[in-house]
């Protein structure tokens, strides 16, 4: 089947624009971030380290301290934004999450010390919770069931471009507070085009009926079945993580450990190359997914990917500077079923706790980053960065497959049915 024939039905209505373009900045700002941590803590703490060698053990400790309070905003958010996009609506958190996303992001900018920074960061990655998980449940609910495949694909698909742009904006600018800059700008402006979208049907209808128990994030966890079912989900995508956090932005330290002489000397270049296969892989996964008819099985299959490239990359990434490089492409492409996994969250959950789950769910595997990275600092003074990864890299995707084989297949389900 061509894709125009795959396409043709879809609206790409201003809901879907809208959601994509959330994601844009979403990952935009995660990527920036990670372009721009040493960067922007070089310049912050040039006076008050005047030693090189000082000042770079600081920036190395502090920067993961960065990351691990954007997480933390980020869980904490995740929680927030998708209880409230179950109690008031989708459209409360794709308004609310983006004025304090981009708020945050310019007052990045001008942050004159690390404490500052640090709370900009939490509150950044709070704002940022909300984006994709409400975008994906207003979609969801609002295509009809054989489409929403795609529109899902498309909001990914567009939304991980960012990650893109960031890069050039770095590369190009070379002026970490300006970047901050365009993404609060960016934010501002996704607010206004946000005006005149419509509220999901499903959460109309279900608004004003009291007796059904609405946003409650603790009530996933009172039955065995919805136990289970949350878990399930969260598991599938860690290994996305796993491989973006040790495989790619570690990829400088990685390469030296595996004796690649001549490998990036820092995160921006691999960042960027595994993010455009993401984004290829987000299109190819959604259309594979939409012609099998089935989310389950695409899922498995960009798993085994995904392990077979990690695989590749420890045993061939030190050949040379270009097998290196496409490795990253190709862990980023198979890394690419972000589409079908936040499809899959919006489809597994009754409409009363869809948003909670869709939202709290992705930020949870995001989160996992701060775990990996904990027990990867426990591992590594006795195993060395390699080998500590692969511990850890093969009990997530063991978790990762015994999940996918538990998972519900939901594609064409009706969502509109309450827990």
């Amino acid at each position: 089947m061509s894709m125009s024939k795959l396409f043709q039905g879809v609206q790409l209505n201003k809901i879907i624009i809208v959601a994509a373009l959330g994601y844009f900045v979403d990952i935009y700002d995660l990527v920036l971030f990670g372009m721009e941590r040493v960067a922007s803590l070089q310049d912050l703490l040039k006076d008050v380290y005047p030693n090189p060698e000082e000042r770079n053990n600081q920036v190395a400790l502090i920067g993961s301290n960065l990351l691990s309070y954007q997480m933390i905003g980020m869980l904490v958010g995740g929680i927030f934004w998708g209880v409230l996009g179950d109690k008031k609506g989708r459209l409360s958190v794709l308004f609310g999450s983006i004025v304090v996303y981009s708020v945050a992001n310019i007052a990045n900018g001008l942050v004159t010390d690390t404490f500052w920074y640090a709370i900009m960061r939490f509150v950044s990655g709070f704002g940022l919770a909300g984006e994709l998980g409400a975008g994906i449940t207003l979609v969801s609910e609002t295509m009809k069931k054989e489409d929403r495949g795609i529109g899902t694909t498309i909001v990914a698909s567009i939304g991980l471009f960012g990650a893109v742009v960031a890069g050039l904006t770095t590369i190009l600018l070379n002026n970490w507070r300006l970047s901050y800059f365009i993404g609060g700008g960016m934010g501002l402006l996704l607010l206004f085009l946000r005006i005149g979208v419509l509220e999901s049907g499903m959460f109309n209808n279900l608004k004003n009926i009291s007796v059904v128990k609405k946003g409650n994030f603790f009530y996933l966890f009172s039955h065995p079945r919805l136990i289970l079912k949350y878990l399930n989900i969260i598991l599938i995508a860690i290994p996305v993580w796993f491989v973006m956090y040790f495989l790619v932005q570690f990829a400088p330290e990685m390469c030296v450990a595996l004796g690649l002489s001549n490998g990036p000397k820092e995160g921006k270049i691999p960042i960027m190359v595994a993010y455009i296969g993401i984004t290829i892989g987000d299109v190819v996964s959604g259309l594979i997914s939409q012609k099998l008819k089935s989310r389950k099985k695409v899922l498995f299959i960009f798993i085994s990917l995904t392990l077979l490239f990690s695989i590749i990359y420890y045993l061939f990434a030190n050949t040379s500077i270009v097998v290196f490089y496409t490795i990253v492409f190709c862990i980023g492409f198979a890394t690419g079923y972000w589409a079908v996994f936040m499809s899959s969250a919006s489809e597994l959950f009754g409409t009363n706790i869809r948003a909670t789950v869709t939202t709290t769910a992705p930020n949870f595997v995001r989160g996992a980053v701060t775990l990996m990275a904990a027990v990867n600092t426990s591992l590594k003074p006795s195993f060395g960065l390699v080998n500590s990864s692969i511990i850890i890299g093969s009990v997530v995707f063991l978790l990762a497959y015994f999940a996918c084989y538990r998972l519900d297949e939901t594609f064409n389900k009706d969502l509109d049915y309450t827990e």
